[in-house]
C-alpha cells in the first residue's frame, strides 16, 4: 500500500474532498465547527413523534457514503484514535442533529438524516448494505437562543457537506495506516478474523481510497470555478448533474464546476407546489424527489448486464411515503379545506423567544398587502389566499387536487444572483445513444446531446418507471404515486424555443424560521433583506453560529475560524436584488422591486413576518 502514502496525508484529504474548496480563499473545509447547545425542543408542525421519527431515517436507496455501513460506524476520526465518526457530538461540528437511539428507525444512533438500507446492487447482483443521506439531512432546522434548542422538520439544515466529505475521506486514507487498520479490522471482523479475511477487508478499503481519489481528482481538474458552498448551501442541481451524468456514467466529460450553491430549502406546502426548485424546473414531485435520491448516489445501472437498464437502488415507496407526510392525507385538499394538513410550518414560539409586539405587527401587515403579496401571494391566514385565483382548477388528471400556482418573477427583474437560473438553462450533457433518452439537441459521435434539466427528467423518469414495471403497482396507482403530475421539466419561463430565466416566489409562513435567505443564502437576516443594498452590503454573512437573532429574525453573524463567509463579491454569491430602494432616474438599480423602506417600516414589516 506504499503508493497511497507517496502523497502527503493533507493533499490526499484535499483530493479526497474533490473541488470543495477550489478557487475560493474563504473555504474553511475541514475547520468548521458547530458547538451543540442544550436539550432540544421539536416545534409542533402538525406530525406525531412516530412521523418524526420515521421521517428521520427513512432511506431513499443512497449510498452517498463511498463506504458499507459497518465500514462508517468502525471509522474513527481523522487524528483521533480515541473518537469515532459515528460519535454525535463529533457530527455536529458540520450541523448535523443528533437523534436518539430507535430499535425500529435509528437502532445505532446515527444523527437525524442518516439510514443504513439494505439493498441488491442493480450492476453485479450481490447484496449490500448502504449508507446514505436521507431527506431529513438537509431538511431539518435547529435554531439555538439562550441556550434553548428548537428543532424544525423540513426546515432548512445548516450542515456542511464539503467540510464532512473532507473529513471522511482524511479518515479513510488514515484507515490505511497499520496501527489503524488493526482497530478498524477488529471492529468490523471481530477480534478472531481469519488473515484471509483482513487481506480482502485492506484491499477492500485500498480499492475505496483509490477510487476516491480518481473520483476527487477529476472533480478538481474540471472544476475550476467552483465556490465553496459552507454551511446551509449547496449546489444541488449541478451536483445531481455531476453524479447521474459524470461519475454513474463514467463520463468525466460530463463534471462541470459548482457555480450555483443555493440555500437548503424548507418544504411544508411544497407538494402543493405547481412547479419546485428555486427556479421552478420541475413539475413532478417523483421525478423531483427520485432525482434527489440519484444525485446523492442511489446506484442505478445503466449497461451492465446483471439486470435489466435502469434498475437502482432508488426507494421509491419509501419517496411516495415520505411525500405523503409532507402533503398530508390523500384526500385532503388545501383549497377547499383552507389549510394543509401534513406538515405545517412552525408558528412563533413566544414561550421561548420574545413576544411578538402585536401592534407593531399590524403596522406590518399593511405593508404585507402593499408591498409583498404581489409576489408572494395574499398571507396564508387570510380568506384571500385560500379564495384567490393563484388556486388552479381541479381535474381528472390532477385526481380532483388543486395546486398553488406561484409566481415566476424573471431574473433581471429580481435582481438576485441569476447563477442557478442560468446555469442550469445553459448546461448540456453528452449521453450515450443507445440509452435511448428522446429530446436531444445535437450529436457528438455516437452520443447524443442534451439540454440538461430535461434529460435527468427523463433519465429519472425511465428509472423510477423500471421501479413500477419491478414493483407492478396497479396503473391508478402510478397516477398517485407520481403526485397526479405530469413529468414537466422546464428552464425557464415563457415559450419553449425563449424562455427566461426566473425564480419563484413562494409564501412566506414560517419565513421567520428559514435563515439565511435569498435562494443563494447571502443575507442573514429578514431585516437585512429589506435594507437597501448599501446598508446590506456592509453586513458580511458568516454561516454556522446557529444563535437567533429575534430582533432582525436571522442566525447571528459571527466571523471567526469556526464559521463560513459567503463572499458575495462572487458570481454565485451575490446578494443583490430584492431591493427597496429610492427611485433614482439617474442611477437605475437593478433588482429594485419597491420604494426605500425606512427602519421603522422594516421593523413592522419584520415583526408582522413573525406572525406567519
Amino acid at each position: 500500500m506504499k503508493h497511497f502514502w507517496t502523497i502527503s496525508a493533507a493533499a490526499a484529504a484535499a483530493l479526497l474532498g474533490g473541488c470543495d474548496g477550489a478557487d475560493d480563499a474563504n473555504g474553511n473545509a475541514g475547520g468548521n465547527a458547530v458547538t451543540a447547545a442544550g436539550e432540544g425542543i421539536w416545534l409542533e408542525q402538525g406530525w406525531s413523534p412516530a412521523d418524526r421519527a420515521w421521517y428521520h431515517h427513512a432511506g431513499q436507496g443512497t449510498s452517498t457514503f463511498p463506504v458499507q455501513f459497518s465500514w462508517f460506524l468502525a471509522l474513527e476520526q481523522p487524528d483521533n484514535p480515541n473518537g469515532l465518526m459515528r460519535d454525535p457530538a463529533y457530527l455536529d461540528r458540520f450541523g448535523f442533529i443528533s437523534s436518539p437511539t430507535d430499535a425500529e428507525n435509528n437502532p445505532h444512533g446515527l444523527p437525524v438524516g442518516f439510514a443504513g438500507t439494505p439493498a441488491i446492487n442493480p450492476r453485479t447482483g450481490r447484496e449490500i448494505k448502504q449508507i446514505g443521506f436521507t431527506c431529513a439531512a438537509c431538511h431539518t432546522g435547529r435554531i439555538d437562543y439562550q441556550g434553548k434548542q428548537m428543532l424544525i422538520d423540513g426546515g432548512p439544515g445548516l450542515v456542511d457537506l464539503g467540510a464532512f466529505r473532507t473529513e471522511l475521506g482524511k479518515a479513510l486514507l488514515q484507515t490505511l495506516k497499520p496501527e489503524n487498520f488493526r482497530r478498524f479490522a477488529a471492529r468490523v471482523l471481530g477480534p478472531k478474523a481469519r488473515p484471509d479475511q483482513l487481506i480482502a477487508l485492506k484491499l477492500a478499503l485500498a480499492d475505496t481510497v483509490k477510487k476516491g481519489l480518481g473520483e476527487a481528482l477529476a472533480e478538481r481538474l474540471h472544476g475550476r470555478g467552483t465556490l465553496v458552498e459552507g454551511f446551509g448551501r449547496l449546489d444541488a442541481l449541478n451536483r445531481i448533474g455531476n453524479e447521474v451524468f459524470a461519475h454513474q456514467m463514467g463520463r468525466i466529460d460530463n463534471l462541470r464546476p459548482l457555480t450555483a450553491p443555493v440555500a437548503y430549502p424548507h418544504i411544508w406546502d411544497t407538494h402543493w407546489f405547481d412547479w419546485v426548485q428555486y427556479n421552478g424546473s420541475i413539475e413532478q414531485p417523483m421525478v423531483r424527489n427520485a432525482g434527489e435520491a440519484m444525485g446523492v448516489r442511489a446506484i442505478v445501472n445503466y449497461t451492465d448486464p446483471a439486470t435489466p437498464p435502469f434498475t437502482s437502488t432508488v426507494r421509491v415507496d419509501n419517496l411516495y411515503e415520505i411525500e405523503r407526510k409532507l402533503a398530508g392525507p390523500v384526500e385532503s385538499n388545501p383549497a377547499v379545506d383552507r389549510q394543509f394538513k401534513g406538515l405545517r410550518p412552525p408558528a412563533w414560539p413566544e414561550d421561548i423567544l420574545p413576544k411578538i409586539d402585536r401592534a407593531l405587527a399590524a403596522r406590518g401587515e399593511i405593508l404585507y398587502r402593499e408591498r409583498c403579496q404581489g409576489c408572494h401571494l395574499p398571507a396564508m391566514g387570510t380568506d384571500a389566499f385560500w379564495t384567490g385565483p393563484h388556486w388552479l382548477p381541479g381535474t381528472p388528471e390532477t385526481g380532483g387536487h388543486r395546486y398553488l400556482r406561484l409566481t415566476m418573477v424573471p431574473v433581471d427583474k429580481i435582481g438576485t444572483d441569476p447563477a442557478q437560473a442560468v446555469d442550469m438553462k445553459a448546461r448540456t450533457v453528452k449521453v450515450d445513444s443507445r440509452l435511448g433518452l428522446p429530446n436531444r439537441v445535437g450529436t457528438a459521435g455516437r452520443d447524443n446531446v442534451y439540454g440538461f434539466g430535461r434529460a435527468l427528467g427523463d433519465l429519472v423518469e425511465r428509472v423510477v418507471d423500471r421501479w413500477y414495471a419491478d414493483a407492478k403497482p396497479p396503473k391508478l396507482d402510478r397516477a398517485l404515486l407520481n403526485g397526479y403530475r405530469p413529468n414537466g421539466i422546464r428552464d425557464g419561463i415563457g415559450p419553449s424555443n425563449a424562455t427566461i430565466p426566473a425564480y419563484k416566489a413562494r409564501p412566506l409562513d414560517g419565513i421567520w424560521a428559514t435563515a439565511p435567505f435569498l435562494h443563494n443564502g447571502s443575507v442573514a437576516t429578514l431585516y437585512d433583506l429589506l435594507s437597501p443594498y448599501e446598508e446590506r452590503n456592509r453586513v458580511p454573512v458568516w454561516l454556522g453560529n446557529r444563535e437567533f437573532d429575534p430582533v432582525k429574525v436571522g442566525y447571528v453573524s459571527v466571523p471567526g475560524p469556526r464559521y463560513f463567509r459567503v463572499d458575495t463579491t462572487r458570481r454565485g454569491n451575490w446578494n443583490t436584488g430584492h431591493l427597496f430602494e429610492r427611485k433614482d432616474p439617474n442611477r437605475p438599480v437593478k433588482g429594485r422591486i419597491g420604494d426605500y423602506l425606512e427602519p421603522e417600516q422594516r421593523r413592522a414589516l419584520v415583526e408582522y413576518l413573525k406572525t406567519l
